[in-house]
């Protein structure tokens, strides 16, 4: 089941999950390891997810995530 991001941002409960991987500093495949996705799934989500948010790389994303306090701490 998919569900809001929880930071208003319209992300599903998958998006999320990339961003807080992303805020960590993960790279596409950390990402497909940590979710059990292909390296290409990781890819597309990364995309996806920026052109929702209306940023323009991965490091403005690491950004994002810091500043919706979505990376969780470990």
């Amino acid at each position: 089941m998919r569900s809001s991001g929880g930071s208003g941002s319209g992300l599903s409960g998958r998006e999320a999950e990339v961003v807080n991987l992303v805020g960590r500093g993960a790279t596409n495949a950390e990402i497909s390891r940590a979710l059990y996705i292909s390296g290409g799934t990781a890819r597309n989500h990364v995309s996806k997810i920026l052109r929702k948010v209306g940023l323009r790389d991965r490091p403005q994303l690491a950004i994002y995530a810091v500043e919706h306090g979505l990376p969780e701490r470990r």
